[in-house]
C-alpha cells in the first residue's frame, strides 16, 4: 500500500509535498522516498517506511530499540565532532512527537533523514569499499559498546540461536510441506553433516565466556552507506534487528555476504567463492575501529563466526524452499534454492581457506601469546 497524503501529513516534514515513491531493494518492509519542496526552492527527501508485521511481531519494542540506539550514536557522533545527521540513521517524529504512527489498517510507519550523497551497493564494486564496510561495522559496535544490552528488546527471538534455526530446518524437513524434500537431499544432508558445530558460539555465550553486546545482526553490504564523495563507509542502515547478540554475527554475516564475489542468489556456483582479498580488507577494517573494545575470546572466533553464519543463512533459505517460499521474498521459480547453493559454496571455500582466514585474523589482532585461534571446524 502506497502512503497517501494523509498519512504523509501525519510525520512532521518539512516542505511542500511532491510526490512519494518506492525505494531500495528490500524484501521486508515497504520503503519510499517523499520528495517535499523547500521554501528556499530545494527539494528534501525523506524516507518513510510501513514495518512488516509478519516478520516484526511488536513493533513498539522494536522502535524502542532504533530510538535507543540511534539517540546513543547522535550523541557519540556529536561528542567526537563528527555529522550526526550522516553518521547514523535519524528518526523524523509524527507531530505529535511520536517516533511512529499507525494507519487505519493497524500498520507502523516510521520516518528518516535521507541521507544524501551516499549509497549502498548489492555487490563490493571497489574493494576499498569492503575496508570501509568492516571499519563502519567496527565503529558501529564501538560506539554502542557502553550501552547496556538490556535496554534493548529481542525483537525476533533467537534471531541467530542457530542450535533453533537448525531444530526449525529438521521440523521443514520432516513436515515436507510442499513435496520438495527428495530432490534437494544433497542440500539436506550438507547441514546434516554440521549438525555437531552449529552450538559452538551459543554455549561460550550460555557459559560466559563471550560478552553479549548490542550488535546489529544483519550487516550485509547493502545495508553500509558509502559516502559518493569520499567512498568512507558512513553508518549501517536497517536497524530492526539491532538487539542484544554476540559481536560474532554482525562480523560473520558481513563476510558471507559481501566477501563472495557473486551475487547472493547467483545461479552459476563457479563464480561463487570467498575473496580471501575482501575478507583481509574488511578484517582490518573491522579490527581497527572495534579491536579495542573485543576480547581475545570473540576475535579468535572470528573466523568461525563467518562459516557459521553463512551456514545458518543457507539453512534458513534451504527451509523456507521446504516450505513454500513464505518468508523471504522470492523473484522466481526455486529463488531460495538458489541462494541456498550459494550460501553452501560459501561454507565449501571457508572450509577450504579457513587457515588462511585465521592467519589474517592474526595479522591484524594484537592478541596475548595465550590465545589461540584454533576455534577451528
Amino acid at each position: 500500500m502506497k502512503p497517501d497524503r494523509s498519512l504523509i501529513a501525519r510525520f512532521a516534514f518539512e516542505g511542500e509535498l511532491l510526490d512519494a515513491q518506492p525505494y531500495g531493494q528490500g524484501h521486508i518492509n515497504g520503503t519510499y522516498a517523499v520528495r517535499f519542496r523547500q521554501a528556499g526552492g530545494g527539494v528534501r527527501r525523506y524516507i518513510l517506511q510501513r514495518i512488516n508485521r509478519r516478520v516484526f511481531r511488536q513493533p513498539e519494542r522494536l522502535m524502542h530499540n532504533i530510538a535507543l540506539v540511534t539517540g546513543h550514536l547522535r550523541r557519540k557522533i556529536i561528542a567526537a565532532g563528527g555529522d550526526p545527521e550522516r553518521e547514523t540513521l535519524n528518526l523524523v517524529p509524527t507531530v505529535e512527537g511520536e517516533i511512529f504512527c499507525r494507519d487505519a489498517g493497524g500498520d507502523y510507519w516510521r520516518a528518516y533523514l535521507f541521507i544524501e550523497g551516499a549509497h549502498t551497493y548489492q555487490v563490493v564494486e571497489r574493494p576499498e569499499h569492503f575496508f570501509e564496510a568492516g571499519r563502519a561495522v567496527g565503529e558501529f559496535q564501538r560506539r554502542i559498546g557502553d550501552l547496556p544490552a538490556a535496554q534493548l528488546y529481542e525483537t525476533i527471538p533467537d534471531f541467530h540461536h542457530t542450535p533453533k534455526r537448525f531444530a526449525d530446518f529438521v521440523r521443514s524437513v520432516e513436515r515436507d510441506a510442499v513435496n520438495r524434500a527428495q530432490a534437494v537431499r544433497d542440500e539436506i544432508e550438507f547441514v546434516e553433516r554440521r549438525a555437531d558445530r552449529l552450538g559452538v558460539l551459543v554455549d561460550l555465550l550460555e557459559r560466559g565466556e563471550l560478552p553479549q553486546r548490542i550488535t546489529h545482526n544483519d550487516t550485509k553490504f547493502n545495508n553500509v552507506m558509502i559516502d559518493d564523495a569520499t567512498g568512507r563507509g558512513l553508518c549501517l542502515i536497517d536497524l530492526d534487528t539491532v538487539m542484544p547478540g554476540l559481536s560474532l554475527y554482525d562480523f560473520g554475516d558481513a563476510i558471507r555476504y559481501g566477501a563472495n564475489p557473486a551475487a547472493e542468489d547467483e545461479r552459476d556456483l563457479s563464480l561463487v567463492d570467498l575473496d580471501l582479498d575482501l575478507y583481509a580488507r574488511f578484517t582490518r577494517g573491522y579490527l581497527q575501529a572495534a579491536g579495542d573494545l573485543l576480547t581475545p575470546d570473540e576475535i579468535a572466533h572470528l573466523p568461525f563466526a563467518a562459516w557459521l553464519m553463512t551456514l545458518e543463512c543457507g539453512l534458513r533459505f534451504l527451509a523456507d524452499y521446504l516450505d513454500g517460499d513464505v518468508y523471504f521474498e522470492t523473484h522466481r521459480p526455486g529463488h531460495n534454492l538458489d541462494r541456498c547453493r550459494t550460501q553452501f559454496k560459501m561454507v565449501q571455500a571457508m572450509e577450504e581457506k579457513f587457515e588462511q582466514m585465521s592467519r589474517i585474523v592474526e595479522e591484524n589482532a594484537e592478541l596475548p601469546t595465550s590465545t589461540s585461534l584454533a576455534a577451528g571446524l
